[in-house]
């Protein structure tokens, strides 16, 4: 846990947050607390901003003006080795894996510890290997290319490279984009299981809506250029606001409620660690 951030404190934190391109203002005044041990989903419609805001919580982009805290930390007013150390613990799953074509599955995942820590090529191997492993790959799949994998191969050795550093917290974007339904299920079923077993805050960008309704804690989501409800699946499902209705309740929404029906209950927060 990061000095200075209590239990009980958002792990993000963002206040009166503008997002301004030029004269485009894609954010006005949003207000949003991520809370420990949750899946929160961010949703809204093209153009909403809701990768930018994500990039805006990994210090990727700044907003034009407001407050975002992570890890009790102004991401925006940290220093270089500041942020790098906040960076030590979260990790993010881009929407395609973003693997290094020319590097293999075994150095894709060693390339942050290598980046990030100076380890023994033993203990770096031994890592590789268990997280390899948590997500359902081989040993014998690590000298294999990225050219020579499928997409659900991309997005496991992805996951596994930003489970590399035991972050605590772990963004996902857009996550069974480009996966058959078999194989996003599965891959759903393997987040759902990293979250319980290594006590992970998840922030999510998805469109997906049976991935929304089979993961989240809470869904955020964003219109008006701002976040004009968050709750749970159930809370937002009955707000009478037009981009709701129209986003959950049409008919891609009824069929991915029937997911959410079969549960017996939507995934609830880790307990914070005594």
């Amino acid at each position: 846990m990061q000095p200075g951030n209590s239990p009980d404190a958002p792990i993000i934190h963002i206040r009166n947050l503008w997002t301004k391109f030029g004269r485009i203002v894609v954010h006005q005044d949003l207000d949003l607390d991520i809370h420990r041990g949750e899946i929160i989903s961010i949703v809204g419609s093209s153009g909403s901003g809701k990768t930018v805001l994500m990039r805006q919580m990994l210090g990727l982009e700044h907003p034009a003006q407001g407050l975002v805290q992570v890890f009790g930390e102004n991401i925006n007013g940290a220093r270089p080795k500041q942020l790098q150390k906040m960076r030590n613990h979260w990790g993010m799953l881009f929407q395609h894996g973003a693997l290094y074509s020319a590097l293999n599955v075994f150095d894709n995942i060693a390339q942050p510890l290598h980046e990030m820590r100076r380890l023994p090529k033993e203990v770096i191997r031994d890592v590789v290997l268990l997280k390899m492993q948590m997500v359902g790959l081989s040993p014998e799949q690590a000298l294999k290319m990225p050219a020579n994998l499928s997409g659900g191969m991309i997005k496991r050795v992805a996951l596994a490279r930003a489970l590399a550093l035991e972050p605590e917290l772990l963004f996902l974007d857009e996550p069974t984009a480009g996966l058959d339904p078999d194989r996003s299920d599965v891959f759903v079923d393997l987040i759902r299981s990293l979250h319980r077993e290594l006590g992970l805050t998840v922030v999510m960008v998805t469109h997906d809506l049976d991935t929304l309704f089979a993961l989240s804690t809470r869904i955020a989501v964003l219109a008006e250029k701002k976040v004009v409800m968050i709750g749970t699946p159930r809370e937002v499902l009955a707000h009478p606001h037009p981009f709701i209705q129209k986003f959950f309740l049409g008919g891609r929404g009824k069929r991915a409620l029937k997911v959410l029906d079969k549960l017996n209950e939507v995934i609830t927060p880790l307990p914070v660690a005594e």
